[in-house]
């Protein structure tokens, strides 16, 4: 709910509240996102070799993390005094947000991690118990940058992170500028933030739905269809202005497509980790760093993201305050809402569609993992009776 609070709300935040030119802005939010990026992998690493203390290997990072995260959060929404000099602003709030998103990253990578350690299914514990006893290497661990170079060379990992870094840059592009469309362009400035509800309360109730439905049908499937489900309603939203019924209608597909993107990528993601252990049993302990990279492609499609449309605004002559109609501003606002979306949509579609693990593939692993699970169990009961 952070991400998505930020996501919607901090760039505006900036421009109109704090007053920033566009230009500082994108500085702060893309600085601080690929600060953010860069530390993933690092924290990930750092994880991966953390030792097992009395209350686990992960939960030390949580609980140590939330509440420097919580009090950076608040200071970010703290203003300075109104005649502070921009200059001094601009640091305040540059260094705000990177130690915040130091938080979220202590706080996110061991957390995304226990999907492989407490998943809901037998599957997910097979897979997390299955090939972590079969090899001594583990207990020695490999080095970063020969892990870096085995995971990027997974072609079902890298192509899954693609088709994530396309769907998630395009979400996050019209998140970040969907604030602005509604004041400039659609004409509802006073509505936008019950428009926002109505997408986060639909994403969240929409997740059983395709819980359901990938169940059914498959990932490749639903992950699909979901995103294709937004496309139609990113068209209709650069044609429709002053319509608040129609938009409220727009935002219930538009979250129902969003719920695709907060599920399916990370429950395609097991299934990638599943088939890099099977194809390299000798590398273990590697979870932390598969979902840190995971992570890291994420908030790189967010810095991306805000910069482009941060700089957008920049370059079609926004001014914060100004009440005169700009239609170089309302232009570039429906070209982040729609078209720029939509193409990065069609990638990422694309790169799901060409994703080589499939139904069938996931029923061969999972046989192969409860068949690594049955000789580590066999060969600890021989080690113990010996």
């Amino acid at each position: 709910m952070t991400g998505n609070a930020l996501g919607f709300f901090l760039q505006i935040f900036l421009l109109d509240v704090v007053q920033l030119e566009p230009f500082h802005a994108s500085l702060i939010l893309f600085l601080g996102r690929a600060w953010d990026a860069v530390t993933d992998p690092a924290v990930g690493f750092l994880v991966s070799k953390s030792p097992r203390r009395k209350y686990g290997k992960l939960i030390p990072w949580i609980a140590c993390s939330t509440p420097f995260g919580v009090l950076c959060y608040c200071l970010l929404w703290s203003t300075l005094a109104d005649g502070a000099p921009a200059s001094l602003k601009f640091l305040w709030y540059l260094f705000t947000y990177n130690f915040f998103q130091i938080c979220m990253t202590c706080y996110h990578v061991p957390y995304s991690s226990l999907t492989m350690f407490l998943g809901g299914t037998q599957r997910d514990r097979d897979s997390a118990t299955a090939y972590r006893p079969l090899s001594p290497l583990g207990k020695a661990g490999l080095p970063f940058t020969r892990c870096l170079r085995m995971i990027v060379g997974h072609k079902p990992y890298t192509q899954l992170l693609c088709g994530f870094l396309f769907a998630s840059l395009a979400f996050q592009v019209m998140q970040g500028i969907f604030a602005f469309f509604c004041i400039h362009a659609a004409g509802l400035a006073g509505k936008f933030q019950h428009l926002v509800l109505v997408m986060l309360v639909t994403a969240s109730l929409s997740i059983p739905f395709w819980q359901w439905f990938l169940g059914r049908f498959g990932k490749k499937t639903a992950v699909t269809v979901g995103l294709a489900l937004i496309i139609p309603a990113l068209v209709a939203i650069t044609q429709v202005s002053h319509n608040f019924p129609a938009f409220i209608l727009l935002m219930v597909v538009a979250g129902c497509s969003m719920a695709v993107l907060y599920l399916l990528p990370w429950s395609m993601l097991p299934d990638a980790v599943d088939d890099f252990m099977l194809r390299n049993p000798s590398c273990l302990n590697l979870e932390a760093l598969f979902y840190s990279f995971y992570v890291f492609f994420n908030k790189f499609a967010g810095g991306l993201a805000v910069g482009i449309s941060t700089l957008g605004l920049h370059f079609a002559g926004y001014r914060a305050g100004d009440c005169t109609y700009n239609p170089s501003v309302t232009l570039a606002l429906k070209l982040l809402m729609a078209p720029v979306p939509i193409t990065l949509l069609l990638i990422a579609i694309t790169l799901f569609c060409l994703h080589p693990i499939n139904e069938e593939r996931r029923k061969q692993m999972r046989m192969e993992l409860e068949a690594m699970g049955r000789q580590a169990r066999c060969g600890s009961s021989e080690h113990h009776q010996g």
